[in-house]
């Protein structure tokens, strides 16, 4: 099934050599709060954390490692390219590492 997200402000987090995570943040429809998905490379959402505002999630991504993707100090585009629509749910091999709380710093 796939999951429709209209973001494309791409944030990374460099994982290991070859491997990254993206994440993109997107307004949830019915309420005022902000989902953040959390994707692999190819394009398959893995997890999902809700933030309050945009702001607090950009703060808690960057608490967490991620950068935005156009940061024009880290050229990116360079030597990533970020995953692309159509993004659909795959399960990630250490479950949802994110919003378990086990790779993710409040």
């Amino acid at each position: 099934m796939n999951i429709v997200i209209e973001s494309r402000d791409y944030w990374v987090k460099i994982v290991e050599f070859l491997q990254q995570n993206w994440a993109l943040i997107e307004p949830k429809s019915d309420s005022m709060d902000f989902a953040v998905f959390f994707l692999g490379d190819t394009s398959g959402v893995f997890d999902i954390i809700d933030f309050a505002s945009q702001e607090l999630a950009e703060q808690a991504l960057v608490r967490n490692g991620f950068k935005r993707y156009l940061d024009p100090s880290e050229n990116f585009p360079e030597f990533l390219y970020p995953p692309q629509p159509p993004f659909e749910w795959r399960d990630h091999p250490n479950g949802k590492i994110y919003s378990s709380g086990r790779f993710w710093k409040e």
